[in-house]
């Protein structure tokens, strides 16, 4: 049994649909399906949120609708003689979602976020899992929320692993199908409230999944060759990395490599199960291999990216050392608005972090911390993190830019930089 993950990009259209299917059907083996939102969906049904949670319902209403007449148009392209059993279901999903707006939201932004967001990956299954079987592959569609559980957390769901090691085997059998198909990055509460994993969270699916089957392996389809040494997009040289462990892996994910989402790694290693990262553009290429690998390797500079960063640099108002004390409530306050920190450096009067941008509650956090403390920050700036760096990739990274903060260690260089 292998578990194959699918993101958007391999599904945004009939012909990525088509493509994707026929990578599964030259699977010989049970395969379990995991599929992310298609295309730009989660983007688009986040903006849904938050102009439903801002009562700009006539916006939340449009956007809804923009969604549906995206997703009919790949379902009317992919079944030429009509699907009405597919078509029919897709109305509902996006009916209960016009009818959802048209109610008061909640006070919890969080919350409406996992119930409206979550739509995306529950369409694109029910899609591909009609085109499988109208192809022959027999496939047994899965509401992942019934069988992944997890805590209450919304849009950072804590998975509880002893009900779904329980729920999980129940769902996924391989009677007349060969494939189970299922979504990633949603999970559910034991109350049956929607809950997701965090942005980018259908890798983890993956791994949950593989990890409570004792799949084989687990590959992930992407639009690049594997895992490359840097960001094709942004740098002219680039090369694949054939081979990686798994703590190399983590090490790489943390920084803010987006190739792979960072909880994946925990539940693979667990079971040492490899994951293989390939083209879906090029199929027949074998991609990058995450492995318990028990010897020293050689690795040429790895160059990880990390944009929409804050600086925060926060002082006391006395005129006092940056203590532990203060810390401590420094960070009790960042845990309280969920900020994720990626960088901290301290000298004595000055504590600074670099932290991912909000998408809400940022004004208010610094409007408590400079209860406390003198707060400053710059925005729109880059984490820029080098592996294995040597002076050529230093220059060829920062020449021209403007450095906030530098910090390095024997093997790792990373810069705050504009």
């Amino acid at each position: 049994m292998k578990v194959f993950k699918f993101g958007g990009a391999s599904v945004k259209d009939a012909a990525g649909v088509i493509n994707t299917t026929s990578i599964i059907c030259k699977e010989p083996e049970q395969l379990i399906v995991v599929v992310s939102a298609m295309g730009k969906t989660t983007d688009a049904l986040v903006e849904v949120t938050k102009n439903y949670f801002n009562d700009r319902i006539d916006e939340a209403v449009q956007g809804i609708i923009s969604s549906r007449e995206y997703h009919l148009k790949i379902a009317n392209e992919l079944f030429a003689d009509g699907n009405e059993k597919l078509e029919r279901s897709l109305y509902e999903e996006f009916d209960a979602l016009l009818k959802r707006v048209n109610i008061p939201p909640s006070l919890n932004y969080d919350f409406e976020y996992d119930q409206i967001v979550s739509t995306g990956e529950m369409v694109s299954t029910e899609i591909l899992a009609s085109y499988l079987n109208h192809v022959g592959k027999i496939t047994k569609w899965i509401d992942a929320g019934h069988y992944i559980r997890t805590n209450d957390t919304w849009r950072e769901g804590e998975i509880d692993w002893e009900l779904t090691r329980k729920l999980l085997p129940q769902a996924i059998q391989f009677n007349e199908n060969s494939v189970c198909l299922t979504q990633g990055f949603i999970g559910a509460t034991t109350f049956n409230l929607t809950t997701t994993l965090g942005r980018e969270g259908s890798d983890y699916t993956a791994a949950v999944i593989a990890n409570v089957m004792d799949a084989e392996s687990v590959t992930i389809w992407k639009d690049v060759p594997g895992i490359m040494n840097a960001d094709p997009h942004q740098y002219a040289r680039t090369f694949k990395l054939e081979k990686l462990s798994y703590r190399e892996a983590v090490e790489m994910t943390y920084y803010g490599a987006k190739v792979i989402h960072p909880k994946t790694m925990k539940p693979l290693v667990e079971k040492q199960i490899p994951l293989y990262v390939r083209s879906f553009l090029h199929p027949e290429e074998e991609g990058s291999m995450i492995c318990n690998i028990d010897h020293p390797m050689e690795y040429i500079p790895v160059v990880i990216s990390k944009g929409d960063q804050i600086l925060i640099t926060i002082s006391p108002k006395d005129f006092s050392f940056i203590a532990e004390e203060s810390i401590a409530n420094i960070y009790r306050l960042f845990s309280k608005f969920r900020m994720k920190v990626n960088l901290v450096q301290q000298s004595a009067m000055n504590f600074s972090l670099a932290i991912d941008r909000p998408e809400r509650d940022f004004d208010q956090m610094i409007r408590e911390l400079s209860e406390h403390f003198v707060a400053h920050y710059n925005d729109g700036l880059e984490l820029l993190t080098i592996r294995y760096f040597t002076p050529e990739a230093v220059a060829e990274s920062t020449n021209g830019r403007t450095i906030f903060v530098e910090q390095r260690t024997r093997k790792i260089v990373r810069f705050l930089l504009k």
